[in-house]
């Protein structure tokens, strides 16, 4: 599907974009990857690694500027939305700002998608959208629900729209596992609650959610991967086995365990071998066999949290990721 075609990634200078473009090149060979974002020297700094490829080309814009959305999607096929203002604390603290990129610019992308004829958006998630309790997780939410209804809003327009949704990213910047290499040396590590957990997915799990929502989508999915936990103070041991764990307390808009699929969505959702699919309960697209295809549906009030999980990291497990991945973790 995406083999000779022309892609544009929205915020494509981030941790996801610089997983996803050289994984993408390799083993698609795409005949463009357009990054769209607004950071000049992000842009500069990337265009440098993969100088020579012209597979690649690099457009200034911000999704709250639909005319420039509307430029930059001449020619493109398919769209990967990862730009949005992410970080907790940011956001509560601007929160029209995050407004602006999260709800608006995803309202933007939509219009201008479907005006451009774009074959297929999908659009990044977070677990912070399910059951939301700070403000990032709710623009979130109501970003998701809007991608979800495109498909409709599109009329008879051949644009899709899905999601795919995943939690803590391994290794990518302003996440835990760079925060405590950093500081391991203090001998010691900040723990928000003794018993907090989290989700622990790779990039590369990552990208690969993404080729699958283009490959199995018909319009309106929200794709969950299946990845194991792991206990904050488990982690924190493997990465500093000597440090001593000092409780601070759970942080303003902060969960104790990460939820990527509420009971209030139990009802539409179906199990697959390597990830869960979330239906929309409009337009009856919950019981459409084209979408569920071979899923098995869960039990009614299933929630999909790191804490009940069934699969869970051991510090074998991550202790050889992070000697696999030591020389990038924090760095994108």
């Amino acid at each position: 599907m995406l083999e000779n075609s022309t892609i544009l990634v929205t915020g494509g200078t981030g941790s996801f974009g610089h997983k996803f473009i050289p994984m993408t090149l390799e083993k698609y060979n795409p005949k463009k990857i357009i990054v769209f974002s607004r950071d000049e020297m992000k842009q500069w700094e990337m265009a440098k690694l993969f100088q020579g490829d012209d597979r690649l080309r690099f457009f200034i814009g911000d999704v709250r500027d639909r005319d420039r959305l509307y430029r930059a999607l001449d020619g493109v096929d398919y769209v990967v939305h990862a730009a949005a203002t992410k970080i907790v604390p940011t956001a509560e603290y601007n929160p029209f700002e995050c407004v602006k990129t999260n709800i608006h610019g995803a309202m933007n992308l939509i219009d201008a998608a479907i005006d451009k004829g774009i074959k297929g958006v999908v659009a990044l998630s977070t677990d912070k959208a399910s059951s939301p309790i700070n403000l990032y997780g709710a623009t979130k939410l109501a970003s998701d629900k809007l991608f979800v209804a495109g498909n409709s809003y599109a009329g008879g327009h051949q644009t899709k729209f899905s999601v795919v949704r995943y939690g803590n990213v391994m290794g990518s910047r302003g996440s835990v596992i760079p925060f405590f290499m950093s500081i391991k040396d203090k001998g010691v590590l900040p723990i928000t609650d003794p018993r907090m957990t989290r989700f622990m997915i790779s990039l590369e799990q990552g990208v690969e959610l993404v080729w699958h929502a283009f490959e199995d989508m018909v319009g309106g999915e929200i794709y969950v991967k299946k990845i194991p936990s792991m206990k904050v103070t488990d982690l924190a041991r493997v990465v500093a086995p000597e440090a001593e764990q000092e409780i601070v307390g759970i942080r303003p808009g902060e969960k104790l365990h990460e939820q990527m699929i509420g009971a209030e969505d139990s009802y539409f959702t179906y199990e697959y071998p390597e990830h869960f699919k979330i239906l929309p309960n409009i337009n009856d697209w919950g019981t459409c066999k084209e979408r569920i295809k071979d899923g098995k549906p869960v039990p009614e009030g299933f929630v999909y949290a790191s804490d009940n999980n069934t699969e869970w990291m051991t510090d074998e497990e991550l202790q050889s990721w992070i000697d696999r991945h030591n020389s990038e973790i924090g760095k994108i």
